[in-house]
């Protein structure tokens, strides 16, 4: 069974399984990013102790499709109607997507004969960035504090 959506009196069409599969296709390669293997790697094993590494993984996607048909009637004198002009119709069709992924680590677990234990991993450029907006932030408000109050 071929599901085609077809305008009027068009020989043109969308292929609505055709678009579905690929919009599928779309989701599975960015949801594959999310998956339990992608978030906790491959264990290392140092003697008797293993070291197991995990990430924090974002997903961000979006899809689109619409159609649209439109029908024109022009009246005009007969004076000033150009051959051809004066009725249209059409009908289209389009749709798109697109979306990111991101990963960063964010710790390690270490299973050792001691016990289990979780170590976080330090993001130096969150650290820095967050401290750049705080300083920001702490000049901005001396300075304003430093003018006095507004005259009313």
């Amino acid at each position: 069974m071929e599901k085609v959506v077809r305008g009027p009196g068009e020989n043109q069409g969308i292929d609505l399984h055709q678009a579905l599969d690929d919009i599928n296709t779309t989701m599975e390669s960015f949801l594959e990013t999310a998956n339990v293997n992608r978030v906790y790697g491959q264990p290392i094993e140092v003697g008797t102790t293993k070291i197991i590494p995990t990430s924090e993984n974002l997903v961000i996607m979006g899809f689109a499709a619409g159609t649209a048909q439109g029908r024109m009637d022009i009246e005009r004198d007969e004076e000033e109607a150009n051959p051809g002009e004066g009725t249209g119709e059409g009908t289209g069709g389009a749709g798109g997507g697109g979306g990111r992924t991101f990963s960063r680590p964010v710790a390690v677990v270490i299973a050792s004969p001691e016990g289990v234990r979780i170590e976080p991993v330090a993001d130096r450029t969150k650290v820095i960035m967050a401290a750049i907006t705080a300083a920001g932030f702490v000049a901005g408000m001396f300075l304003r504090m430093s003018r006095g109050p507004k005259p009313m």
